[in-house]
């Protein structure tokens, strides 16, 4: 004879985690221009040439330190994307995301790395591969000094 199972008791807890985060020089002054001038800044590696976006203190390539920041994009291309079909509550603003939506890995021009970033998608049939993209940026007073200051990539024709 076997003995029933208990039920799993579920506790309930409701909490607050607020916290601060310090975005260090390079990714400030990054954020910054984002919201100040529509502009993308990247870190140029003075020993090995690299440029990383978002810029970073470091090379992520020769360890060195990158102390000059560049201005790359606004324009790049795409080099893989997915377009979604489920909502989601996004993480940057709280809000449902429209359905459905895309998503891109974007190399922006005159740098090294890629940048991972929404895709306007008013036609996703139409997005390919290799297409050049172009950054749209917030409304100057609906920016908020984040990456969603750029509002998504849309596509060049």
């Amino acid at each position: 004879m076997s003995t029933p199972k208990e039920k799993p008791l579920y506790i309930s807890i409701k909490t607050d985690l607020p916290y601060a985060y310090s975005a260090g020089r390079p990714l400030s002054r990054f954020l910054v221009a984002l919201r100040d001038e529509a502009k993308i800044l990247a870190s140029r590696c003075n020993q090995c040439s690299y440029v990383l976006v978002p810029p970073r203190a470091f090379c992520t390539q020769c360890h060195k330190l990158t102390p000059e920041l560049v201005e790359v994009g606004p324009r790049g291309t795409l080099e893989t994307f997915s377009v979604i079909n489920f909502p989601f509550i996004d993480p940057f603003t709280g809000l449902e995301r429209p359905v459905p939506y895309g998503y891109g890995i974007i190399k922006l021009d005159g740098c090294d790395n890629l940048l991972p970033h929404f895709l306007d998608i008013s036609d996703h049939t139409k997005l390919a591969i290799g297409q050049r993209v172009e950054a749209v940026f917030e409304e100057k007073e609906n920016r908020t000094t984040a990456l969603t200051d750029i509002k998504h990539f849309r596509v060049l024709i």
